[in-house]
């Protein structure tokens, strides 16, 4: 029986945000104080693939800070042997409650370390047995070795992602690590039309593109910008000719939204013309009950058709905390969508909208 090194508790702690970056799903499973605490136990008891040795959510629940730092061999052995008798005897000051362990085993393990292949199950074992059953996964604990650092250290977490993530999971990794960037002297946005326009680096612009580029020919059929601006109230572009030719007025010195979006409607299909007003949330202000009233109230003087409007409030990811914050805002009869998962939008419902709201989704293409 071979036991490996235990990297320090405050050591797993630091790299778990590293290795689970903002935009990993359930990532508050993956980075807080019981997940570091879970491969700790995992470490100490030498639950590594290959090994044979397993955990159950019940070691790491009875864990003492007194046992965690008897980190030699024969300690470590004692204790795991004692952990997995019948005659096991109550801890005094455990990490957790008896209780913790469905948490534990329920969303660090299961929910958060197995779908992102950092723990493996023990197969062959009941699900209802109480015998040990987790490990983590080889090349995962490479990551927490206490030589590895610096540029090594990112060179083997990109590594161990690329391989070991999702497809889909290291897209939106890549995404959201853009919005942490400032290399960017502008953001270049096309519209459908081809025409380009450029805005100030930063966030807000980033998702004011994806809305433009992955949005909008993906939910509509003929999709135009109507309005553009950025913050400031920069008007970055308007279409007046437009505007004109649907009828509709457009007062700048209004508290008009980010982006204006038209669908002009596709005839073989029956679908009228849609002008969704669409908010930008990189910090705050998205389109809550009071916003939308306004907004609708601008709409109806500037001559749009209140059977056209929709609403829509684009965030970066819903792990973000700008979502996080504005969620129990939303109105209610909008949309809320991610442009780092660009093919899925949250419907909003109003009972007394309903044929209305499905616009947008009949739209998708």
């Amino acid at each position: 029986m071979i036991f490996p090194e235990v990297p320090s508790l405050a050591l797993i702690a630091e790299r778990l945000p590293k290795i689970f970056p903002e935009g990993t799903e359930h990532r508050n499973y993956l980075i807080r104080e019981m997940a570091a605490k879970t491969l700790y136990v995992m470490f100490y008891a030498g639950a590594i693939e290959g090994s044979d040795l397993w955990v159950r959510p019940s070691q790491i629940t009875d864990m003492t800070d007194d046992q965690a730092q008897l980190i030699d061999i024969e300690s470590r052995k004692a204790w795991v042997k004692m952990m997995l008798s019948n005659k096991k005897k109550k801890s005094e000051n455990p990490w957790y409650a008896a209780n913790s362990r469905e948490p534990i085993r329920d969303e660090t393990i299961r929910t958060g370390l197995i779908p992102l292949q950092a723990v493996i199950v023990r197969q062959g074992i009941p699900t209802t047995s109480s015998k040990p059953t987790y490990a983590l996964q080889k090349e995962f604990t490479e990551l927490f070795a206490i030589s590895l650092n610096g540029d090594g250290l990112n060179s083997a977490i990109e590594l161990w992602q690329k391989r070991h993530l999702s497809k889909a999971a290291i897209t939106r990794l890549k995404l959201m690590k853009s919005y942490g960037s400032d290399d960017f002297e502008s953001i270049q946005i096309t519209f459908p039309d081809g025409a380009i326009r450029k805005l100030e680096p930063g966030p807000s612009s980033l998702i004011s593109k994806a809305v433009i580029e992955e949005f909008a020919p993906r939910f509509l059929k003929k999709p135009k910008v109507l309005w553009l601006s950025e913050s400031g109230n920069k008007v970055v572009a308007q279409d007046e000719a437009l505007a004109q030719a649907l009828g509709l007025k457009i007062d700048p010195s209004r508290a008009l939204p980010d982006i204006i979006l038209v669908d002009l409607g596709n005839d073989s299909t029956g679908l009228e013309m849609l002008v969704l007003f669409t908010e930008v949330v990189a910090s705050d202000g998205p389109i809550n009950r009071q916003r939308k009233e306004i907004l609708t109230t601008l709409a109806t003087e500037a001559g749009f058709d209140p059977e056209h409007l929709a609403f829509l409030t684009a965030f970066i990811d819903r792990s973000s905390q700008p979502f996080k914050k504005s969620i129990s805002e939303l109105a209610w009869g909008s949309y809320a969508w991610f442009s780092s998962e660009p093919d899925y939008i949250i419907d909003l419902r109003e009972h007394d909208e309903s044929v209305k709201l499905t616009s947008l989704t009949k739209r998708k293409k």
